[in-house]
């Protein structure tokens, strides 16, 4: 024990400065990259003394790994760290978006989209703890989440990440940072970063800042924003982050008013680390550095430089890591980049990697794996959706709610591509980065759950094309008809016309011509609802993209539950009105907050 760093009983920041007083420059700048887990192998890791590991989108050991398979990986990787010669851990980061979603069995969540129809911040700080303990049980003490975005565009392929276009509402969920991170003790320094222990993980709020309003809601562009709106609007919900101890910060690929965010020192240094006081990392977005020329990878050493010296802690480099260890030394040694700026960041990613107590447990607890998925974690799931679905309309005459369904009906319809498809019903960000169709994990799908519920007393008619012959008896109770958008992520999802794609209008209109139709749309936004489909509907409610517990949409349909979900962002009747502001004078089709409410049927 006579280095102060290895004491556990030592205070941090005296164990950051003797560990930071030992290190040669190699070692500091391997402390600042992350590269990508197919890159990745102990000698690496050991003989750059990376300081950090990731899963880029969908990236895992192999196709349908489960958690101990993670592990197995992980801890792999951690005995290269430990293996060099000041035996610094790393720490491995994964899209824990919407609960460990990159791993096979594990529990999926609602997208943010509908989470912030809850309006519930303790039912999101629930997810962030179970969301802790399914990552940890794979071995990763880093979730890269939550996004904070206040989303003004639902053309933007990442609308469905924030929580609302509302700051009010963003700020309440931001929850989900105590629940990932644990709760902070009375007196906490401010802005001082904080894990509670092995069963959580370092959170990461992002993408710092603004890139909700990009124009058009194009993803990675620019967002034309005065001062005080980028203050009051997109900051906020970071500072409530820094509050609660928020360990990471992860820069934006957009710009603010044609600066690029992640060369942007005014706000990642003067903002983020001087005026707000943040003593955590700052972490770049993949592949930042090539992204931050036009065209792309243009200048990389000047981009190292202006990332580095704006403010920037780590690099998530992920694949070309020997090509930026150069670049990056020959800058400091060449005094472009100054060595107080790389002790800076060293300083930051050493003081996180002591506050989430990696040197004491570098690896795996394994006793975690069992509790992946398991029956609580899919309660606190389905609690999710019943509460995040919204109810649009119940009845043609309001007097005569066609909501909760009666589950002695003989014999009902159930139609549409989405009543039994998994993939879609998780989004994207679940098993794949862009997500998949089909069984893609463990879940239930709106069918599974009609089955489940009904048993043999109704008979469940299921197509989900129907045509003229589906009728032909003409003695369905009610049809139940699942519509929505395929999944998608990023810039793959931005979206111009937002039609309700595989002609889920037509066949929602096809059914409710012919039998009393509920229309479930699963979508990680407000979609175009034609006029004839809403005026013909009996009922319509909006389910965002629920992930694995379909159960909690049953619940609701069929009165065992309310529905009490409210609009988190305004639905807008055509693309033309976009983008439509919550406190701007539209006629929208409905309004922020909206939503109806039902009566539960007596159990």
């Amino acid at each position: 024990m006579d280095c102060i760093y290895k004491d556990p009983n030592a205070a941090v920041e005296e164990r950051v400065k003797d560990l930071l007083s030992r290190m040669t420059l190699k070692e500091k700048i391997g402390q600042m990259t992350q590269i990508e887990r197919a890159v990745a192998n102990p000698s690496a890791i050991r003989d750059r003394c990376i300081g950090s590991v990731l899963s880029g989108g969908g990236s895992r050991p192999f196709e349908n790994a489960e958690s101990a398979d993670w592990a197995n990986m992980i801890d792999g990787f951690q005995k290269g760290a430990l293996d060099s010669r000041l035996g610094i851990p790393i720490f491995y980061g994964t899209d824990a978006i919407h609960g460990n979603n990159n791993v096979w069995g594990a529990t999926i969540f609602p997208h943010n989209i509908g989470l912030g129809a809850t309006r519930d911040a303790d039912l999101v700080r629930r997810i962030g703890e179970v969301t802790a303990l399914e990552t940890r049980a794979c071995g990763s003490p880093y979730a890269f989440a939550p996004c904070v975005a206040v989303a003004k565009d639902p053309r933007w392929g990442r609308f469905y990440e924030s929580y609302s276009e509302d700051t009010e509402v963003v700020r309440k969920m931001t929850s989900l940072v105590s629940g990932l991170q644990g709760q902070p003790p009375e007196g906490h320094p401010y802005g001082y970063p904080y894990v509670a222990g092995r069963n959580y993980v370092m959170a990461s709020a992002k993408h710092f800042v603004g890139d909700g309003a990009t124009e058009k809601g194009i993803n990675e562009g620019n967002t034309i924003a005065s001062h005080d709106e980028m203050f009051n609007i997109h900051l906020a919900p970071y500072i409530d982050c820094i509050a609660q101890g928020v360990c990471t910060v992860m820069a934006s690929y957009s710009s603010w008013n044609g600066d690029k965010m992640h060369s942007h020192k005014y706000l990642l240094t003067e903002v983020l680390k001087d005026k707000l006081g943040f003593k955590g990392l700052l972490i770049t977005d993949w592949e930042a550095l090539e992204r931050l020329t036009d065209p792309h990878d243009a200048d990389y050493r000047q981009s190292v430089k202006s990332t580095i010296n704006a403010g920037i802690d780590m690099v998530m480099v992920p694949f070309r890591y020997e090509l930026f260890l150069k670049e990056l030394l020959s800058l400091v040694e060449s005094g472009e980049i100054p060595m107080t700026r790389i002790d800076d960041a060293v300083e930051r990613i050493l003081r996180v990697k002591f506050v989430a107590g990696l040197f004491e447990h570098p690896f795996t607890d394994r006793s975690l794996i069992d509790l992946v998925g398991c029956k609580a974690h899919r309660e606190v799931a389905r609690e999710a959706v019943r509460k995040s679905l919204v109810l649009l309309k119940n009845g043609k005459d309001p007097k005569k709610p066609f909501l909760p369904l009666d589950k002695a009906a003989k014999k009902i319809l159930v139609a549409g591509t989405h009543a039994d498809d998994l993939g879609y019903q998780c989004g994207g960000w679940t098993a794949t980065w862009t997500g998949l169709s089909g069984r893609i994990t463990v879940g239930t799908t709106i069918l599974d759950a009609l089955r489940e519920l009904l048993g043999n007393k109704t008979e469940i008619v299921f197509e989900p094309n129907p045509t003229a012959e589906t009728f032909a008896s003409q003695d369905f109770s009610f049809a139940i008809v699942a519509i929505g958008e395929g999944p998608y992520c990023e810039t793959g999802g931005d979206d111009p016309e937002l039609k309700i794609p595989f002609n889920g209008t037509e066949i929602a209109t096809f059914v409710t011509d012919r039998v009393p139709t509920v229309t479930i749309l699963i979508s990680g936004r407000p979609m175009v609802i034609e006029p004839p489909l809403l005026e013909k509907v009996e009922a319509f409610v909006a389910a965002w993209l629920p992930g694995t517990e379909g159960a909690g949409i049953t619940d609701v349909l069929f009165g065992d539950f309310p529905f009490q979900g409210k609009l988190p962002v305004t639905w807008f009747k055509t693309v033309d009105e976009l983008p439509m502001h919550v406190h701007g004078n539209s006629n929208p089709l409905f309004p922020f907050g909206f939503g109806l409410t039902t009566e539960t049927k007596q159990k």
